[in-house]
């Protein structure tokens, strides 16, 4: 299975249990809500750090940071995705991401835990017409009375408004 195959809804290590495909995702809050995405794109997690800050970039490009010789952009996500301020505290932590070799900092507000959710728990992205683009939505993760937006990351990295991925 390719890297493109994990923006759709198929997991890579597929575990059969009652018919159905159950999809490893890590869980994240930003703000009140909860977000997922695939655990394969996870480089790993890390506490907040000191940024670098650049000049004339997007108020969500909080700056770069440097992870052993590599120099890493840092989104903050609850800036991105209008969910609050861009407060930094103890809980708050960098998902560096590993996307078609590209290395991005995601900051959230804290890291959830990783869920196992079977493919007949995700439900379609609701349909909002042109309000806002939904694209970068794989669906909404129904497990444990809890509702996950999940995310196709890959999208959301290589979309218009970020480019940090070259679109192929």
């Amino acid at each position: 299975m390719s890297e493109s195959d994990l923006a759709t809804p198929v997991a890579n290590n597929e575990n059969h249990t009652d018919n159905s495909i159950e999809q490893e995702f890590l869980a994240f809050r930003l703000g009140t809500e909860e977000y997922g995405i695939h655990i394969l794109q996870t480089q790993e997690i890390r506490n907040f750090e000191a940024l670098t800050r650049i000049a004339n970039a997007p108020d969500y490009l909080k700056g770069v940071m440097n992870l052993r010789g590599v120099i890493v952009p840092v989104i903050d996500m609850r800036l991105r995705f209008n969910t609050g301020t861009g407060i930094t505290d103890d809980s708050t932590v960098v998902i560096v991401l590993n996307i078609k070799g590209h290395v991005i900092g995601m900051m959230v507000d804290s890291v959830s835990d990783v869920v196992t959710i079977p493919s007949s728990s995700i439900k379609p992205p609701p349909e909002l017409g042109s309000t806002f683009s939904t694209d970068y939505i794989i669906g909404l993760g129904d497990i444990d009375e809890r509702m996950i937006i999940l995310l196709d990351i890959k999208k959301l990295m290589s979309g218009p408004e970020l480019g940090l991925i070259s679109q192929e």
